[in-house]
This record gives C-alpha cells, sequence and structure tokens, in this order.
C-alpha cells in the first residue's frame, strides 16, 4: 500500500485505514454511498446546465449518459441539493473512522458550493468575496491597489530603460519568447524534468501517462483535461507567445506534481481503492479547485527549489529554444517580485465585475499591475469574465498550500503526498 505520511499532522481526519470503520446503520436506510452517488448525479446534471462545470468525469458512462438525456431545471437542481444537505446533516459518523467523518464534511462542503453555482446560474449576483466564500470556501481579502504600488516601485528600479514599466519589463521578457519551431521540443523537455523530479519522491499509478496538444482562442494559458485511468490531455494556449520560464511553470502546474498527478493520486486513492464515487467528478467551481491549483502552483518552488529553475532554463530549455545570453538570474529575481503583486488581480477583478470601473480602465489596470502588453492583460480580462473569482485559487492558493505543507514537517514533499490524496478542504488547511 502506498505510503502515507502521518507524523506530526495537526488533523486527526488524515489517519485514513484501508478499510475504514463505517458509522452505525441510519435507521432511515440512508447511507454515505447512496448521498455519494445522487452527488455525482447532481453534478453532472448541472453539467448539462453550464458547460464547463464539470472539469473531469470518469465514472460509469450510463451515469453521464442519464445526465445528458434528462436534466433537471435549475430550480428542482436547487432543491436537490437542498434535500443532499438534509442527508448528510442528518446522517451520523459517530463512530466512525476519522476519514469517514472528513468525507461528510467534503460532501457538505461540495453540495453548498454547488447550491452557490446553481444560484448564479439562475441569476444570482454575489460580490466578489462573497462569490468566492460560497464557491470555494475561501474570503479574499481586498487590498486597495495603492498597497502594491511599493513593489512596483522596487521593480521599476530593477529594469532598466525608458518609457512605461509595464512596457520595459514585457521588453525584457521579449528575449525569452520560445520560437514557434522550438515549442514541442521545448515543452517536451520541461515536462519530462517536471515528472522526473516528481517521481522521486510520489509513486504513481503504473499506467499514469498524458497526451500534449497546442491551441488557440482559448481565455488560459494552459489546461488539464482529466480523463480517467490515470490518464491526462494536456493542452497550451499559443495566443501569446510563451516563454522558457513559463514552460516550467505549465509543465509543474499542468503535468507534475500539479493537475495531472492530483487526479491520478485521488483516482488511485478513493475511487479504486475504497470506491468513493463521489471523487469520480470534479465540479469546476468547488472547493476541490481550491487545493487542486493552489497546490499545482506550488508544485513549481517544490520540484524547482531556489535557483534549480533559473539553472534548468539556462543549460537546458534556452539552447532548445536557440536563445543565448538571456539574463535567467535577473528574471528570476523579476518573477518574486511579480509574484507579489499577484492579489492586485482580485481587487481588479472585483471593481471590474461590480461595474465599477470599465473594460479599457480595467485592461490598462492589469496591464499596469501584472506588469504585461495590453494584448495579454485583455487575454487574462477574458478569463476573469469567464471564471470570475476562480482567480483567488491560484496566488491565495498557492501561500495557503504552501504554508499548510510546509508545517507538516521537514519532508514537503510527503506533505503535498498527503494533500494531493485526500480529501482535505480549503478551511482544514487555512
Amino acid at each position: 500500500m502506498r505510503r502515507l505520511f502521518l507524523a506530526a499532522l495537526a488533523l486527526p481526519f488524515l489517519l485514513v485505514a484501508a478499510c475504514a470503520t463505517a458509522p452505525a446503520p441510519d435507521p432511515s436506510g440512508d447511507s454515505l454511498d447512496a448521498v455519494a452517488r445522487d452527488y455525482v448525479a447532481l453534478i453532472l446534471e448541472i453539467g448539462e446546465r453550464e458547460p464547463g462545470y464539470v472539469d473531469a468525469y470518469y465514472g460509469p458512462p450510463e451515469w453521464a449518459a442519464a445526465a445528458k438525456a434528462n436534466p433537471r431545471e435549475v430550480p428542482a437542481l436547487i432543491q436537490g441539493a437542498a434535500a443532499l444537505t438534509g442527508r448528510l446533516n442528518a446522517l451520523s459518523t459517530r463512530g466512525a473512522e476519522p476519514a469517514v467523518v472528513q468525507r461528510k464534511a467534503y460532501l457538505l462542503a461540495h453540495v453548498s458550493a454547488a447550491s452557490a453555482r446553481l444560484r448564479m446560474i439562475g441569476g444570482e449576483r454575489m460580490s466578489f468575496a462573497d462569490e468566492a466564500f460560497a464557491l470555494f470556501g475561501v474570503r479574499p481579502e481586498l487590498k486597495p491597489l495603492t498597497a502594491y504600488d511599493p513593489i512596483l516601485a522596487r521593480i521599476d528600479g530593477l529594469v532598466p530603460g525608458d518609457g512605461a514599466l509595464a512596457d520595459r519589463v514585457s521588453a525584457f521578457r521579449n528575449g525569452f519568447v520560445i520560437p514557434t519551431d522550438r515549442l514541442q521540443v521545448v515543452m517536451d523537455a520541461a515536462i519530462a524534468e517536471c515528472r522526473t523530479r516528481t517521481i522521486r519522491h510520489i509513486p504513481l499509478p503504473a499506467n499514469e501517462r498524458f497526451t500534449l496538444a497546442f491551441v488557440t482562442d482559448k481565455p488560459w494559458s494552459g489546461y488539464n483535461y482529466f480523463q480517467g485511468d490515470a490518464a491526462s490531455k494536456i493542452e497550451i494556449n499559443t495566443d501569446q507567445p510563451i516563454f522558457t520560464d513559463r514552460a516550467v511553470d505549465l509543465g509543474c502546474h499542468e503535468g507534475y506534481p500539479g493537475h495531472h498527478v492530483y487526479n491520478a493520486l485521488l483516482e488511485r486513492t478513493f475511487v479504486a481503492e475504497r470506491g468513493w464515487v463521489e471523487m469520480s467528478v470534479y465540479p469546476l467551481y468547488s472547493p476541490m479547485s481550491f487545493v487542486a491549483e493552489g497546490s499545482a502552483n506550488y508544485g513549481i518552488d517544490l520540484a524547482f527549489p531556489g535557483d534549480e529553475a533559473a539553472t534548468f532554463e539556462r543549460d537546458v530549455l534556452l539552447p532548445l529554444a536557440g536563445l543565448t545570453g538571456a539574463p535567467v538570474e535577473e528574471k528570476a529575481e523579476l518573477n518574486a517580485l511579480v509574484r507579489q503583486l499577484a492579489r492586485a488581480e482580485y481587487t481588479i477583478a472585483d471593481d471590474y465585475l461590480a461595474g465599477r470601473v470599465g473594460r479599457e480602465a480595467t485592461i490598462a489596470r492589469l496591464s499596469k499591475y501584472m506588469l504585461t502588453t495590453t494584448e495579454r492583460a485583455t487575454q487574462r480580462l477574458r478569463f476573469i469574465e469567464t471564471y470570475r473569482s476562480y482567480i483567488i485559487n491560484y496566488g491565495l492558493g498557492r501561500d495557503t498550500v504552501q504554508a499548510w505543507v510546509e508545517r507538516q514537517g521537514p519532508d514537503h514533499w510527503q506533505g503535498m503526498e498527503t494533500l494531493l490524496s485526500s480529501q482535505i478542504l480549503p478551511a482544514d488547511i487555512l
């Protein structure tokens, strides 16, 4: 059986047994297994009402066919979510193993998020922070943009040249653009290195695999479509030029130890080993995404600690891209400062989605605080318009996951494996 990291854990529900003790039978005949089955049906039906809501599904195909053939209307789905919440609250987990207690909490949190998303589909609008809390279980802090100006000032002193800071940063980064005809070989090398570094620490299913494709006209830069049976389809958007360091980011985030590893471990741990069907479906707008995106971003630094990413970029990726003489160390210093600007996007998105700031002004704000071109800022606004408060899962998610993993002990890979193989909720790691 795969090893689990148990030392120094503050959360007792992580003590997962291969055969967890079941709670006493419910007098009504209901059970967590029965609720989980109906939860999957609910999520699949919501996916018929909102394309893209179901990020992954690898349960019985006949369940998906049934949802497609006869999905309930949104008001009926809202009622269905309320009924599931009532059933969960009525089920006792007294005497059960901690993993079973956590299973109930996990289902309750995800049904609550599904209910919130259904209300949004039905026309309800929430503030940015309220929406983030309802969907992902985390309420972000929205700082005034002036709080980020000192960081811009530090970057201004780092990047040479005249003119607007965003233009100077963009010009500096242009020295790291991967030529189109070198993109495949650079991405292949980056993902292979991410995988090599991950499998040294986390045992993966023997049949795990992925395919890689390049696409256009998407609001995102990369996407992992988990197919089940430990397989992923990774897509990279080439609408905007891709930098050499971004190849490492995408390889880790979408692949190893990011989304591909997370989904493969969840499938093995819960669906294959325990038959917990709720994990065979991944609703995009759910607490699951806070852990998924946060761990995928933290996984970049976990796989390439310190200056190892810059060294790999300089020694391997730049030559593969046909680039020479680019100042990798200076860019790494720049990127560390730019990361501190990430949460400025939450304030910008809040103002835009609430209608307080118009589209062109928002693009200008994104360009200024993300230090990017107008074209990239426009693409990012498209992402915000599509996914709204989902953006908190990247920066805030990363920082939260990092803090939790590094509290667990000196072996951060063990902490990461525990997180990726669990039903831990955002509320558990904040």
